[in-house]
């Protein structure tokens, strides 16, 4: 269990200090740290037993943190893209590790109203080029997030919610629309509580059947 902590505490050394630079202002130290955040999450999530899914969702989304540094409209377009994919491994690894919850009818209208109204007010100060791709990013993303916590459990429920959360303040930076002090402090904050927290979800999903069985095998005469 060595080499997993060994890398979960140079992603959580690595994130603390990529917000740091963003508060110090210091766009080279954001540059070098933020790259890494993925990496060495995927390379935990891999020792742990992680499936390859989840390996290839961090994966695909350290794809997108690379591609987002560039302020260019096609890096733009191409790191959405590599989330759009990210969360498309989501998707699928959620329909194979998780079980529909009871609260699963309760977020299937939240979620959606939720989609409806943040493409609805955002549409008409985004750029017309990405007014589309953005929508289709948002639904996925949703998605993504409302499987998270229909599927899952609250750990990973709350980690789509922040990716929501954190994706929602980069569009409405896009969109000229008001925003928190700081705001790349808090999509990053966001975002990396989101990501860990969908690996932690992920990962304990996993472990409870092969311990309720465990439990059961001890139990038997």
């Amino acid at each position: 269990m060595r080499a997993p902590r060994l890398l979960l505490g140079a992603f959580a050394i690595a994130a603390v200090a990529d917000l740091g630079f963003l508060l110090a202002g210091s766009d080279t130290g954001h540059t070098v740290a933020k790259p890494l955040l993925m990496p060495l999450l995927a390379g935990y999530a891999a020792l742990r037993g992680a499936p390859r899914l989840l390996v290839a969702a961090l994966l695909f989304g350290w794809g997108g943190d690379t591609l987002l540094l560039s302020d260019a409209d096609p890096a733009f377009l191409a790191g959405m893209a590599s989330f759009a994919a990210g969360h498309v491994c989501y998707l699928a690894l959620f329909r194979t590790v998780g079980t529909p919850r009871a609260r699963a009818g309760l977020l299937l209208p939240c979620y959606a109203v939720v989609l409806l109204a943040t493409v609805a007010l955002l549409w008409p100060d985004l750029p017309a080029d990405l007014r589309v791709p953005v929508a289709v990013y948002s639904t996925l993303l949703t998605a993504m997030a409302y499987a998270a916590g229909a599927r899952l459990g609250l750990v990973a429920g709350l980690g789509g919610a922040l990716f929501m959360a954190s994706d929602t303040l980069i569009a409405t930076g896009i969109a000229d629309r008001p925003q928190l002090p700081g705001p790349d402090f808090w999509i990053m904050l966001t975002y990396a509580a989101a990501q860990f927290l969908l690996v932690r979800g992920t990962l304990d999903e996993r472990r409870a059947p092969t311990a309720a069985y465990r439990e059961v095998r001890s139990t038997t005469p």
